[in-house]
């Protein structure tokens, strides 16, 4: 080679070191802490936003699905419905605004950041299926009630949008008196819970969660529980009849006690019941009267009281006769 071309080529590749690196569309940086939230039936992909290389143009992101078989598409026109995040702005694309994707299906998101000509790399939440992966919050409208010595539970579901041919809520109720150690039952399929080990008379306190639950998928996990509420149990009739015998019983025990006390002491201390109760000896009226005037000769004052008694006659009156009682006097 001439040597003045080996200085033209060296000369060329020292221009093209020096000369500035031109922007390379993957040179922004990649979005960061991709979260996916799965709530009741809300899903919601959110991230940090990005730092654009400059201020001359926003930056914006792109959003993308895929199934498990299928290829990855944009999330725009209608997939899923009402629901576009091809190129937007905010760091967060709610699936929820339309029908979200199929609770039952596994999907794939991920994400880049776009500026002008320069695009970041994707990044990836690792694939969810909403049925296996959602936290579900806790029962609505609890109730308890307490009638004849049981306890009865009633609420109704976290959310309604469920296809029931694929899967169906079971509960599981947490329970226990007071100031106890509460323990768990479950699950019902049923959304009213009738509780009888409970002891009658006592608070108990209740609080219920859900947990979704097919043949064909592993269950998710126990949701949310639902605030507690606190009942007293009632007594049931039976419970109240035997405290209606037992309040019998022992009145009529305490009554026989009292009696057999009563007796013995009578048989005991009879002598000093009779000085107690008997009455005292009274001064006959006329030495009364003369202890009041001692110069009034006391003989002939009871003499003159006999002789009053002694004369003292009650009259007596005929007031008719009948014929045949006449009496002849010849």
């Amino acid at each position: 080679m001439p040597l003045w071309r080996l200085l033209l080529l060296l000369l060329l590749r020292g221009l093209a070191a020096a000369a500035p690196p031109t922007d390379s569309p993957a040179q922004l940086p990649a979005p960061q802490n991709l979260k996916i939230l799965l709530y009741n039936t809300e899903q919601v992909l959110s991230w940090d936003p990005v730092s654009p290389l400059n201020d001359a143009k926003p930056v914006t992101y792109q959003v993308q699905f895929k199934y498990t078989s299928s290829q990855w598409s944009d999330v725009k026109r209608g997939h899923p419905p009402n629901v576009d995040c091809s190129f937007i702005m905010a760091t967060v694309c709610n699936f929820t605004a339309g029908k979200g994707f199929p609770y039952y299906f596994n999907i794939s998101l991920r994400v880049r950041a776009r500026q002008d000509s320069h695009t970041s790399a994707w990044t990836s939440v690792p694939w969810f299926q909403h049925y296996r992966n959602v936290t579900i919050g806790p029962p609505k409208n609890l109730s308890v009630t307490s009638r004849k010595g049981a306890l009865f539970v009633t609420f109704s579901a976290p959310f309604n949008k469920i296809d029931h041919n694929r899967a169906s809520f079971q509960y599981f109720v947490q329970y226990g008196e007071e100031a106890g150690t509460p323990k768990v039952k479950g699950p019902f399929k049923s959304n009213y819970i009738k509780l009888t080990d409970v002891r009658p008379e006592r608070v108990y306190c209740v609080r219920v969660c859900a947990q979704l639950y097919s043949e064909r998928l592993t269950p998710s996990a126990q949701g949310l529980y639902s605030n507690t509420t606190c009942t007293q149990i009632l007594p049931d009739d039976s419970s109240q009849m035997q405290q209606v015998i037992f309040v019998i019983a022992v009145t009529f025990l305490g009554l026989i006690f009292l009696l057999g006390i009563c007796f013995f002491l009578i048989l005991r201390y009879g002598v000093y019941f009779k000085r107690w109760f008997h009455t005292p000896p009274s001064i006959p009226l006329q030495i009364e009267e003369y202890l009041k005037d001692p110069a009034q000769p006391f003989t002939e004052t009871l003499d003159q009281d006999n002789s009053q008694k002694e004369d003292s006659w009650d009259p007596v009156s005929i007031v008719s006769m009948s014929p045949s009682s006449h009496v002849n006097t010849d």
